[in-house]
């Protein structure tokens, strides 16, 4: 603990040459301590945010709601395609819409380096920018700075990388963040929080833990617009649930409208994963969104749907339509393989997407080997599965049948009992569900 008090004090911090803040020349300035809050709560942001709970499941945690944002509502459980750097892979805008999306995600660490700030302000916010009218929800750029930049280090400040364009010194700050999301427009914003791997224990995980805390309340007294853009807080702790709870006591106590369950979906074991969700979601205000970061497997987003999570986010449908993986009930068709090089039938003869009802398997196979075309025409199949996915499993909960689509949606998945993951098992045993 003495370590993890010098550094957040600045004392043997290296001190790094002037560095660029995403467009700027700036001095480092002097580490900033700053000390979580006190038992008091903080005032409320007033943020242009409602959420309200439609239907509880009267077995789990399950619920379905309404999430109301300056871009129109969201029903919950949602996922939410993700849109790198400024559009979901392999789809316009327009066929995202077209297909039911309401809320998509945008990335502060690609766009905040290429673009840039400055240009899309220029075309009125990102909404302008990829010609969209729907929600926006915009990640800190901290998991980029950690996972896709070998050469980071993170000091009290921020984070400070090379960038991978012209390897010139960047550092990103939770202000620098905020700044940049603002910039953006989007209806919710992420606080910068100190990410480290799932795998990682030890002291590291306590420093980021209350690292992100400190960088909370920076990220709070930068938003200038709360009542336009709503500020999610990120729960870290890694998978010590000592850890875990202590920054759920101490975020929960400032009122911001929403808060992201983080720090998971990286490599640990399904027993710690769910074991995190489940501790986290029952701790956290009944009455605020609880978005679940990077999940997006279809039995994952049933289970943690039962755990009591509202909101999701993963590449995984976009990326693994590259590959040639279309999404099914029952898992997947890679649809290069021979097999389906004569199969006439549409991808699922139950999906109404614009892939499944104009083309069949042999001409997706045919295409795959020679036509970018067919990449994506599978990413709008995979993306209508996952909006629809997450349709039944709302209106399942209000139909106060959320249980029985459990067993229902498992049974297809695995076809045989014995080959259900204990994980999963277990965790929807937890709360209250017993598969057959």
């Amino acid at each position: 603990m003495r370590e993890l008090h010098a550094k957040a004090h600045g004392k043997g911090v290296t001190e790094w040459p002037p560095f660029r803040i995403f467009g700027h020349r700036a001095t480092p300035s002097p580490c900033c301590h700053v000390t979580p809050a006190p038992g008091k709560p903080m005032e409320p942001a007033g943020a242009k945010l409602s959420f309200r709970v439609l239907a509880e499941c009267g077995q789990s945690r399950a619920r379905a709601s309404q999430l109301c944002l300056p871009h129109g509502s969201v029903h919950c459980p949602v996922f939410m395609p993700v849109g790198t750097q400024g559009t979901t892979k392999g789809l316009t805008a327009a066929q995202l819409d077209a297909l039911g999306c309401r809320l998509c995600l945008g990335n502060t660490y690609h766009l905040g380096m290429r673009p840039g700030p400055d240009l899309i302000k220029k075309a009125n916010g990102l909404h302008g920018f990829m010609n969209w009218s729907r929600n926006l929800l915009t990640d800190s750029g901290g998991f980029q700075m950690v996972s896709l930049v070998e050469l980071s280090e993170v000091t009290e400040e921020g984070v400070r990388f090379s960038s991978p364009y012209d390897g010139e010194k960047i550092m990103l700050t939770p202000e620098k963040s905020i700044e940049i999301q603002k910039t953006l427009g989007s209806d919710i914003m992420m606080q910068l929080d100190d990410v480290v791997s799932s795998t990682v224990s030890g002291p590291r995980v306590e420093e980021a833990m209350y690292r992100s805390i400190r960088w909370l309340d920076r990220c709070i007294a930068a938003n200038s617009k709360p009542s336009q853009q709503n500020l999610f807080a990120i729960i870290q702790g890694g998978l010590d649930p000592a850890l875990r709870t202590k920054c759920l006591e101490e975020m929960t106590k400032r009122d911001v409208p929403g808060f992201a369950i983080g720090g998971l979906s990286g490599g640990e074991a399904k027993y710690h994963f769910w074991r995190m969700v489940a501790l986290t979601t029952k701790h956290l205000p009944m009455n605020k969104p609880r978005y679940l970061m990077g999940v997006g497997y279809a039995m994952d987003l049933v289970v943690c749907v039962a755990l009591g999570c509202d909101m999701f986010d993963c590449v995984f449908p976009t990326r693994t339509a590259r590959f040639g993986s279309a999404l099914v009930p029952h898992g997947s068709l890679q649809l290069k393989n021979k097999q389906y090089a004569k199969d006439f039938l549409p991808i699922d003869e139950n999906c109404n997407c614009p892939t499944c009802r104009r083309y069949s398997r042999a001409f997706l196979n045919a295409l795959l080997r020679h036509d970018t075309a067919a990449m994506h025409h599978i990413t709008v199949h995979n993306i209508s599965y996952q909006l629809n996915l997450m349709s039944s499993i709302r209106e399942s909960i209000i139909e106060q049948r959320f249980p029985q689509f459990v067993q229902d949606f498992m049974k297809t998945m695995y076809r045989n009992s014995h080959s259900y993951p204990q994980w999963a098992t277990e965790a929807l045993a937890s709360v209250g569900i017993t598969l057959e």
